[in-house]
């Protein structure tokens, strides 16, 4: 995919974004945890956790929600950018960081993560592409390794605010 087409994905979906993010911050996590992405190529039944990272130039703190799923007790998420050529932003910020802080609906955990590779990585990615079918397209759409990622909880935390994001 151009980074052109990219960037009309992008665009498109940063009003959702916005939000959603928005949503889900003011409600403490009671509302935008599960929400109805059908029309976005998902399904009604959609799970969503808030990511919170530090700009690795800028040092802003940034919330940002993906989709995710459930494997064993972590919380895998997908690099996907919507299948853009070039890492998101997040993933490029965590890979300056061992540690993360994630939310799943009303709960925060301060924890590790890893990324995936192998027979492990091809297992996670199929099951969050049944989960979130739009991911096959963003594979088909770049030659780019999508990076699949496993979040593994340590410490529970307060939950993110508004204010989190400078």
């Amino acid at each position: 995919m151009s980074d052109e087409s990219s960037a009309t994905i992008i665009t498109n979906a940063e009003d959702f974004i916005t939000t959603h993010l928005r949503t889900y911050l003011s409600s403490g996590g009671a509302q935008g945890h599960i929400m109805d992405i059908s029309q976005k190529g998902g399904h009604f039944f959609a799970t969503h956790c808030l990511i919170k990272h530090k700009g690795r130039k800028s040092g802003k703190t940034y919330v940002t929600p993906v989709c995710y799923g459930d494997i064993g007790g972590e919380v895998a998420i997908i690099a996907s950018k919507g299948g853009a050529d070039h890492h998101p932003d997040w993933y490029l910020n965590l890979c300056a960081s061992p540690e993360i802080e994630f939310q799943v609906a009303t709960q925060a955990f301060r924890g590790t993560w890893r990324e995936l590779d192998g027979s492990e990585r091809e297992k996670v990615w199929d099951f969050m592409a049944e989960g979130f079918p739009f991911f096959a397209d963003y594979k088909r759409a770049t030659e780019r390794k999508i990076p699949v990622l496993l979040l593994n909880a340590v410490e529970e935390i307060p939950v993110f605010k508004e204010s989190d994001v400078l």
